[in-house]
């Protein structure tokens, strides 16, 4: 089963992650997705694979990635090898965008990891962060951030400790896991 992980910028999703991934680090059910961003690697945020747009490009068209789009002005691509672990039966987090959450639907089983916070802790997060003025993260917040419909979708509130938080987080994925099946099995069909 494919896990997007979704949610607002300031929801702590890269913190929540980052914790998740390191308790999980023994348990073969689980593998984390490692994007390539445009971006370079002491640019802070998560632990990417950084390309020029150039290596991004030539991975693009040689096929290197399974899910990729553009986003604040730059490419972000998840590599085509986590295909083999959803094929395996294996549960594999990645940080997505929503923008490609229909065409990740049409091709594998998944369940969506929407982690949220209430908009103050939002703008207290991104206030803090320092990267964005007051009316940028205005607009960050006003911007509506609405998921496809039809959708798998667990909800993550992470308004407490990053300890609340990635127990939730924890347990979000535990249920994933043990709904999760070899990508070649077909879901049931729907009666009638």
């Amino acid at each position: 089963m494919l896990v997007p992980v979704v949610g607002p910028s300031g929801a702590g999703k890269d913190t929540l992650m980052a914790a998740a991934r390191a308790r999980l680090a023994g348990d073969a059910r689980f593998v984390f997705a490692r994007r390539s961003i445009t971006r370079p690697a002491e640019a802070g945020g998560e632990d990417h694979d950084p390309l020029s747009e150039a290596d991004f490009r030539r991975r693009q068209a040689e096929g290197g990635f399974l899910l990729w789009w553009p986003a604040h002005g730059l490419l972000y691509g998840i590599p085509r090898d986590i295909e083999a672990r959803l094929a395996e039966g294996r549960v594999v987090v990645a940080n997505l965008s929503r923008t490609v959450l229909a065409e990740a639907a049409s091709r594998f089983p998944l369940r969506i990891l929407n982690i949220t916070a209430p908009p103050a802790v939002l703008a207290a997060r991104l206030a803090a962060r320092g990267r964005e003025t007051e009316a940028d993260i205005a607009a960050r917040l006003a911007r509506e951030a609405a998921l496809p419909p039809g959708l798998e979708v667990e909800t993550v509130l992470n308004d407490g400790s990053v300890e609340e938080g990635v127990a939730r987080v924890l347990a979000a994925l535990s249920r994933a896991a043990a709904d999760a099946r070899p990508a070649g099995r077909a879901h049931p069909a729907p009666p009638g």
